[in-house]
């Protein structure tokens, strides 16, 4: 195999310690001349969910690469670490759902393998730290050209952990979806794809109690007000221009919104 060349690197570590510069050492201590894209380390703690929705939601605009996530509090568990193979880069990362939804936007899963060969692994392995001692330095060796099968057993892809899938539901006049992520602006996306809003009129209601209006871009509501829009990764999204709109309508990832025509 001739390998890829990047990584990509999405985790929950943060940036104040040095957990992602010891994951960085661990890949260049293996393949030095590979080149490494930081999606994100800011990632809310343990919330798989977010990290799992930045990761597909970034990785089909990145180079064809090895996507390394580590958002895992089951880390030292018995949870298996996976690489799962798609037609357009390889996974790695904790069997928790982190990975799945990045790879069904890679077209799929084709392969996975258990990620269980010691000998790819960074000396002692810490019960608390795979990121640095096993995933990171699988990553390297993909990136570099190993064959996903030397990792470990080929695993049954519908063995994998999923996550549930989000609500949402449309009908006439409304829909209802739960809330996917919120980003550092404030902006909360919906799990409801764009074309959800078509059915939709302009002037609308959020919760029942929220006025808003559907629009495409934050200038076509004044300062203050509430957009609904579909975002760059096509899903319906609810924004304040100049304002946040999680403050306005006080949820979090996992409250379920209802959107309607306003009567």
């Amino acid at each position: 195999m001739g390998g890829y060349g990047w990584v990509s690197f999405t985790t929950d570590y943060g940036t104040f310690d040095g957990f992602v510069a010891a994951c960085h050492g661990s890949i260049a201590r293996i393949a030095p001349d590979l080149r490494v894209i930081d999606v994100t380390h800011h990632v809310p703690p343990a919330d798989v969910t977010r990290g799992a929705a930045v990761l597909a939601q970034t990785a089909p605009y990145l180079p064809p690469s090895v996507h390394l996530a580590v958002v895992d509090p089951g880390v030292g568990t018995a949870r298996r670490g996976v690489v799962l193979s798609t037609p357009n880069g390889l996974l790695v990362g904790p069997d928790n759902g982190l990975l799945i939804w990045a790879a069904e936007t890679l077209g799929g899963i084709v392969a996975a393998h258990e990620l269980s060969n010691k000998d790819w692994m960074l000396g002692d392995v810490s019960r608390t730290f795979h990121g640095r001692d096993v995933f990171a330095p699988a990553a390297a060796r993909l990136a570099a050209g190993a064959d996903p099968a030397e990792a470990g057993p080929a695993v049954d892809p519908a063995s994998l952990v999923r996550l549930p899938d989000p609500v949402a539901a449309v009908g006439d006049g409304w829909l209802e979806a739960e809330v996917l992520t919120v980003d550092r602006f404030g902006n909360v996306q919906l799990a409801a794809e764009g074309a959800m809003l078509t059915g939709l009129g302009t002037e609308l209601m959020v919760n029942g109690t929220v006025r808003a209006r559907r629009g495409g871009t934050f200038a076509d509501v004044n300062a203050g007000e509430l957009l609904v829009y579909a975002d760059s990764a096509d899903r319906v999204a609810i924004a304040v221009n100049n304002g946040r709109a999680v403050v306005v309508l006080s949820v979090v990832p996992g409250d379920v919104v209802r959107i309607a025509e306003r009567r």
